[in-house]
């Protein structure tokens, strides 16, 4: 609606204007390039939002099915959340009367295990009575996490330019990956067979969980921060600091696509801070460090939606980063977790 009233209001000052004598075309061609260095282009608001946090949210994870979403509140700690009725289900804090600040989250596939990850330590919770499992001291700083195999492995991302298979039900390193700087983000497939992690040595790598062997190395030109593996391992995304974001053929060991970024916002500190894939692995869902959201179709990259996240107030400066996205099993619907203390519903 606003959309038609701007463009109505904005006729109606080039045809009224004394100062002008301009031809209907003109009149035209100017207000389509004023609505376009306006921003009136295609994306979409939410159709509703969740308040999972007062001051915002520092770390989260939803889980595949988008059912639940862990949330690291700045305010109220770690928690579980179920996102058809919007109920808080469990306080999730790593020590006795304290608020954990969570690094990271993440839900296994199957819905029944969740791991959740300070910088020190790690805990694997039950999904199903909200209990600790199991509670561990992290071989290294913790800086991404990811759960597989049934709750048993997690690959955990380290500051000591290591990337490790932890066994969270018995404890001790199973296998262990080495970069030349820190690593910032990891993912496993769904059947926990590849591993991928993205490095401060402006690499990411696709490995072999049970050899370790590499299977691939995608060079950028500045420090990886971001990877997803599609669940069938045959796709990778990759995304980079002030560099470009790629999704790649695992088995070509090619760039299939590039998604398009204006280089002028990536200086201004344009970031993919989260990629989720579909259980098909046909679609891939983005989010930004400007309220962006997006759904791509994976292997033509064609662009099929666009949406906005709103913010707590619409006249703060403060704009809002996507922590974490979801498909959903409703066709066309997906979730995202905001940091401005949301999860919103997207269609």
């Amino acid at each position: 609606m606003m959309r038609n009233c701007l463009l109505f209001s904005t006729h109606l000052i080039f045809l009224k204007s004394p100062l002008l004598k301009l031809s209907s075309n003109n009149t035209f061609l100017i207000i389509f390039t004023l609505l376009l260095l306006m921003g009136c282009g295609s994306s979409t608001p939410p159709i509703d939002r969740i308040e999972v946090a007062v001051n915002g949210i520092h770390g989260g994870a939803l889980s595949g099915d988008g059912k639940h979403a862990i949330i690291g509140s700045v305010q109220h700690g770690g928690s579980l959340w179920r996102l058809s009725d919007g109920e808080r289900l469990f306080n999730w804090n790593h020590g006795k009367d304290e608020l954990s600040v969570l690094i990271s989250a993440d839900i296994e596939p199957s819905g029944n295990w969740a791991i959740t990850a300070e910088a020190h330590t790690i805990v694997l919770w039950d999904m199903n009575t909200g209990s600790a499992a199991r509670f561990w001291t992290a071989p290294g700083e913790v800086l991404d996490a990811d759960l597989a195999n049934g709750g048993r492995y997690a690959l955990l991302g380290q500051a000591d330019h290591s990337a490790v298979i932890f066994n969270v039900i018995d404890g001790g390193i199973v296998r262990s990956f080495s970069h030349e700087g820190r690593v910032r983000g990891v993912d496993l497939s769904k059947d926990g067979r590849l591993a991928i992690t993205g490095s401060e040595d402006q690499t990411a790598v696709v490995w072999r969980v049970d050899s370790g062997e590499k299977l691939m190395t995608m060079q950028h030109q500045e420090d990886v921060q971001l990877v997803a593996l599609s669940p069938d391992g045959r796709f990778a995304f990759t995304s980079a600091k002030y560099d470009r974001a790629e999704i790649w053929d695992i088995n070509s060991a090619k760039t299939l696509h590039s998604i398009p970024l204006s280089k002028e916002r990536i200086k201004r500190g344009l970031e993919v801070t989260s990629a989720r894939f579909s259980d098909d692995s046909k679609h891939l869902l983005l989010g930004y460090t400007n309220q962006k959201v997006e759904l791509w179709e994976v292997e033509n990259s064609k662009l099929l939606k666009e949406w906005k996240l709103t913010k707590r107030n619409k006249w703060q400066p403060t704009g809002v980063s996507v922590i974490d996205l979801a498909f959903t099993s409703q066709t066309n619907r997906y979730y995202a977790i905001g940091s401005s203390g949301f999860i919103y519903l997207l269609e």
